[in-house]
């Protein structure tokens, strides 16, 4: 493909991922794969450079644009070597006319630069929401340990205990130690996340919105596969993607149950008030996770933000009937807004006057309000709310 056939190629899928996110359509990995797949001519290096355009052109864009066009039109402003590529060539896009307007800058749409100001997020900290991440992996000690592991490269070791950091695109599912199941890709901020909870040898735990189980399977190697510990969720689909992950790590203690959504506690009922720690990694906004999926930020409204926060605290309220008196709940959203972590922990307190909010003590992140929160500027991890509540014996 000649450049000025990638930047077409590019205004083309950023046209899709427009449109996908306007109606919570496919994300844009996906259309990106599709895009490889239906356009076989394209070779590794032309689908490399087309999805660095498309990704570079959405970081490029605050508010919802109105053309994939528009949007290379802003990428022209940042990088004017593209601008040749508008010769109208074939293949190409046609030229650039006079007083045609690229797509607005920023980080994100107005309202919600609003939202990070009221929850105390700088600009330059949102900024940094729309850098590359680096590719984060978990040791899995229940096969391997940090210390002595032996790796294809060698990695950055993070203040998590079994973190390693590689450049982003590393292909650590080709390794043999992944296929082994001695190493997991978990972003180093989850992998703290996890730590929170300091879950134990010998304790039933819950992992209430499990999804494929990237934490639960942390949280089998910190319990050293003793005790119980149950990984549900209302989605199928991804629940069903943990039991693979879990026999490749050895983590054989897992069970899983499907929840129906808003009847989730009569799935529950047989160990409601015998639990000794509930985890909650709420479905949330996930702006504390742009730097992987940038286009996210066109996808969220102030309704579906309203309809995050009354899900979340819907299941911090049935996290309480779960565990025994004495017990403990860990809030986690990867998210860098209050309406979303702080505001909630304040609301659920409101709610339960028997429960407090408790210390957390992480290698990494700063306070904020009831509990600490981890930031891609601050610490070089995706966004993270995290929380620790307890019950009165």
């Amino acid at each position: 493909m000649t450049p000025a056939a990638r930047v077409q190629a590019a205004i083309e899928l950023l046209d899709a991922v427009i449109g996908a996110a306007k109606r919570e359509g496919a994300p844009t990995d996906r259309l990106i794969a599709d895009w490889a797949r239906e356009n076989r001519y394209a070779g590794s290096k032309d689908r490399r450079a087309v999805r660095e355009l498309v990704y570079a052109a959405i970081r490029a864009c605050g508010p919802v644009p109105q053309s994939g066009r528009a949007v290379m039109l802003r990428l022209v402003q940042d990088d004017p070597s593209l601008a040749c590529c508008f010769d109208g060539s074939q293949y190409g896009p046609a030229a650039i006319g006079a007083g045609e307007e690229p797509a607005a800058a920023g980080v994100a749409p107005e309202w919600l630069m609003e939202r990070f100001a009221a929850s105390g997020v700088s600009e330059s900290e949102a900024r940094a929401l729309m850098g590359r991440a680096p590719l984060d992996i978990r040791v899995n000690t229940l096969k391997a340990d940090r210390a002595t592991i032996e790796l294809p490269e060698a990695g950055e070791e993070l203040a998590a205990p079994q973190a390693l950091r590689f450049e982003s695109g590393t292909q650590v599912e080709q390794w043999p130690a992944w296929r082994d199941g001695l190493v997991e890709v978990q972003d180093h901020g989850s992998q703290l996340a996890c730590l929170a909870l300091g879950a134990r040898p010998g304790e039933t735990v819950i992992d209430l919105c499990a999804g494929a189980g990237g934490k639960t399977l942390g949280l089998a190697a910190a319990m050293e596969n003793a005790g119980r510990l149950l990984a549900c969720d209302i989605d199928r689909s991804r629940l069903s993607r943990l039991a693979p992950r879990a026999e490749r790590a050895g983590a054989g203690m897992i069970e899983t149950r499907l929840l129906d959504p808003g009847r989730e506690s009569d799935a529950l009922a047989d160990i409601a008030g015998t639990v000794d720690a509930v985890l909650v990694d709420a479905p949330c906004s996930g702006t504390g996770t742009w730097r992987r999926k940038p286009e996210a930020k066109w996808r969220l409204t102030p309704d579906r933000l309203a309809r995050f926060a009354a899900t979340q605290d819907h299941l911090l309220d049935l996290a309480t009937t779960l565990v025994h008196p004495g017990g403990r709940i860990l809030f986690i959203t990867c998210s860098l807004l209050d309406d979303e972590g702080a505001d909630r922990i304040e609301a659920f307190l409101t709610r339960h006057k028997q429960w407090k909010a408790q210390e957390i003590s992480l290698p990494l992140g700063r306070p904020h309000r009831q509990g600490i929160r981890l930031s891609p500027s601050h610490d070089g991890t995706d966004g993270f709310f995290v929380a620790m509540l307890g019950s009165a014996c």
